[in-house]
């Protein structure tokens, strides 16, 4: 079984004012999260998060510790979000099977020792998007469908942003220690997420873009609000959030994404706003 483990490290908002457009991909865009039966992830030194993708195609993949951790087994000390991006697929946690299917997610506590991913067509493989955290106590294993989550609609078709927000991994559905976890839609004609520009100094994100269709693309637009910066980004593919920007996307064709948080609090409306006419 391939299991690639890359690290990537914090920056600050003066060092990030000389990267190239290659040394921003590098350091914050992860192209390729979905391999057949092979183990994708990143950690993070912004909160020690980690982004992962896991595609089990001819066989079971089992998610195992990585050097990075130093730990016996994966969620040693960490909590760890899993929403399904493919076909329908299980996850056995210490022996438990649980269904996941498109669009689900699962939340597995600190301490579960075996976790096991699987699809049940190989024609229509699982993808199985992860983030991770650490975490500072166990809470239960719980799947969530679209209809148990907190659902909120935003924005509107004349301002391009008319979105649904489904709250998944968030303390107001299930207890976690700091990982939130939620997919926002947005509806067909619009193409901005996340505007009015916000950031939130207390915690750091990854946004996951699919259904992207094919010949399309997000720009992702990041920095700080007084000097902003954009990655063109592709189906599948996730960027890394730092504390200190401002994260929103602007698609070529509507689309939706996988946001992740994690870091000192689980206020989700724990926000630093920034007006649209003050960007720059």
């Amino acid at each position: 079984m391939n299991i690639n483990a890359e690290t990537r490290y914090a920056s600050s908002p003066e060092e990030i004012k000389s990267w190239t457009t290659e040394q921003t991909r590098q350091a914050l865009l992860i192209e390729k999260l979905f391999e057949a039966d092979a183990v994708k992830l990143v950690y993070s030194h912004y909160d020690r998060f980690i982004t992962g993708g896991i595609m089990p195609v001819g066989r079971e993949v089992p998610l195992q510790p990585v050097d990075q951790l130093k730990a016996a087994y994966f969620l040693e000390r960490r909590e760890l979000g899993i929403i399904n991006v493919g076909g329908a697929g299980t996850v056995k946690v210490d022996g438990e099977v649980l269904d996941i299917n498109f669009k689900e997610a699962l939340y597995i506590g600190r301490g579960k020792q075996e976790v096991i991913f699987s699809s049940k067509d190989a024609a229509a493989p699982a993808k199985f998007y992860l983030n991770s955290t650490p975490a500072h106590t166990g809470y239960p294993t719980r799947r969530i469908t679209k209809k148990e989550a907190e659902v909120v609609t935003l924005g509107a078709q004349e301002t391009s942003n008319h979105r649904t927000i489904n709250k998944l991994i968030v303390n107001s559905v299930l207890p976690t220690c700091q990982l939130q976890m939620g997919m926002t839609e947005l509806q067909p004609g619009n193409v901005w997420n996340t505007m009015p520009a916000h950031t939130h100094d207390r915690r750091m994100e990854v946004y996951f873009y699919f259904e992207v269709p094919q010949g399309q693309a997000v720009s992702h637009f990041w920095g700080q609000p007084q000097e902003t910066r954009h990655i063109w980004m592709q189906n599948e593919q996730a960027v890394i959030s730092p504390p200190w920007s401002i994260h929103a996307g602007a698609g070529t064709s509507n689309y939706t994404f996988i946001w992740g948080m994690a870091g000192e609090n689980l206020d989700y409306g724990d926000m630093d706003g920034c007006a649209i006419t003050e960007l720059r």
